[in-house]
């Protein structure tokens, strides 16, 4: 619980800066967790990324700005981070539909972003079964795609990536390369300023096997928290995700190490209800 009071404390400071250039190092250090961890807990918290939601509110506060006075357009452009009109201008049209001009109006219609909170609630209806383990780093092979999860591209796309993989043939070439391993799906190369990250389907390999479209990547050595998921994919698997972040984090003494994500799928019916496979989280202490 005191993790998410030190993101309301975070939240509390944003609001406060929206006239300045925000510092992601200043923001996280509110939170007393590392820029990576917040930024990553704050998307899976919200859904958006942070550059997205001050953006929104940069704009929302910008919009009651020019309907309420006679301060010019390129004067609150210039209060809220935008370095000529013209951005301004795009930007504001993007959010609510019409020119910072026209926002003066009287009877127009803006859109209003209000400010985030989180509201702490205590839950333990489910048991959340995981387990701490230290790996060395090791070599997966594999098809990467390029992904976002902005809109929540990334829960629509990785799915049919999963699908065209099967149907192509390249999950059972991995499996033939790789006998006894799991098949995997990895999350690298996260940005978590924009959303953006690449997902491999991948097995654990040398990376000699990499040919065509298959590429090597190395998972470095990490402490990795590492969950079980129980019920029919996707749906389950990404609950799980949403629980590790609003549950388990806030709960213990650790925060994401900043490495890849990795979901580990074992054989078996992954419709069913009793399907298991798992999550792995790179971890470090606070």
């Amino acid at each position: 619980m005191e993790a998410l009071v030190r993101m309301m404390n975070a939240l509390d400071y944003m609001e406060t800066k929206m006239e300045e250039r925000l510092d992601m190092d200043e923001i996280a250090k509110t939170a007393y967790v590392s820029p990576f961890h917040f930024q990553r807990m704050f998307h899976i918290l919200t859904g958006m990324t942070v550059a997205e939601y001050v953006r929104k509110r940069k704009l929302t506060l910008a919009a009651q700005e020019l309907a309420s006075s006679s301060v010019k357009v390129l004067d609150v452009a210039l209060k809220y981070g935008y370095d000529s009109p013209e951005s301004f201008s795009k930007a504001f049209r993007r959010i609510h539909g019409i020119s910072p001009s026209e926002a003066r109006l009287p009877g127009v219609s803006l859109k209003a972003f209000p400010r985030l909170s989180f509201h702490l609630s205590l839950k333990g209806d489910q048991d959340m079964d995981y387990r701490i383990e230290d790996k060395e780093a090791f070599t997966i092979v594999g098809k990467s795609l390029a992904v976002s999860c902005k809109d929540g591209e990334n829960h629509r796309e990785i799915p049919k990536f999963w699908g065209r993989c099967h149907d192509d043939g390249t999950v059972a070439a991995l499996e033939t390369m790789a006998p006894g391993e799991l098949a995997l799906g990895v999350c690298l190369d996260m940005n978590v300023e924009t959303g953006d990250f690449t997902y491999m389907i991948a097995v654990k390999s040398d990376s000699d096997k990499a040919s065509g479209e298959l590429v090597a990547r190395e998972v470095p050595a990490s402490t990795w928290a590492i969950f079980t998921s129980i019920g029919p994919l996707p749906d389950s698997i990404q609950t799980l995700f949403g629980r590790i972040f609003s549950e388990w984090f806030p709960a213990t003494g650790y925060e994401h190490a900043g490495g890849p994500e990795i979901e580990a799928y074992t054989v078996g019916d992954t419709c069913a209800d009793d399907y298991r496979c798992e999550v792995w989280i790179p971890i470090m202490k606070k």
